[in-house]
């Protein structure tokens, strides 16, 4: 869940918009849990986090994109991918999330939403911003550092790879025809990296 470790009342600037960013992300949460996707409304949202609609306007445009981002945020207040040693590893750990984040109680939620949604509606257009789209972000950087570091052939297309490894996962996400856990996760970048990585 997210935390809800209480700071102190920031003073102003930067660390006050962080700390309305965490009441928002709370209560869309809570709201969420309660009553599905439908439940978060930016009026809700805003009632239950004390704070003006237009502060929650600054970060998300509409009420699908702020619950997309919620889930994917549920366990921390942190989107950036943590460095270490392997960005193949951190990789990895990036799907093995995607795929935790869509097997909870409100990731089914969002599944079963996204199954009957059309494609130009505000609920796609949320989960391919917020969770398609900010994975590949992630993807890039971590592929760029696997070739710097020389894990991949620095002959690959990126785009193309970025495709081979997030295709399959969000084409299971949204169709639910298989399980989505993590040997799945695993497996399919094993069999990605097959023929990225240089040869012996």
């Amino acid at each position: 869940m997210i935390d809800r470790v209480k700071t102190e009342k920031p003073k102003r600037g930067r660390p006050r918009s962080q700390a309305a960013r965490r009441a928002i992300l709370v209560a869309a949460a809570d709201l969420l849990e309660e009553g599905g996707i439908s439940a978060v409304t930016m009026e809700a949202v805003a009632t239950r986090a004390k704070v003006g609609k237009p502060t929650i306007y600054r970060s998300w445009p509409n009420a699908q994109a702020l619950a997309m981002a919620t889930l994917m945020e549920a366990d921390t207040a942190q989107t950036t991918v943590q460095e270490s040693g392997s960005p193949l590893a951190d990789l990895e750990g990036q799907l093995l999330k995607v795929v935790e984040k869509f097997a909870t109680k409100r990731g089914g939620q969002v599944r079963l939403m996204l199954a009957a949604a059309e494609q130009d509606s505000e609920i796609a257009k949320g989960f391919r911003n917020q969770v398609i789209l900010k994975s590949r972000v992630e993807g890039h950087a971590l592929l760029t550092r696997a070739i710097s570091a020389g894990d991949i052939r620095t002959d690959v297309d990126i785009e193309i790879s970025l495709d081979m490894i997030y295709g399959p996962l969000f084409y299971r996400v949204l169709i639910g025809h298989l399980p989505l856990d993590e040997e799945f996760a695993k497996g399919l970048l094993k069999e990605v990296l097959r023929g990225l990585q240089p040869s012996d």
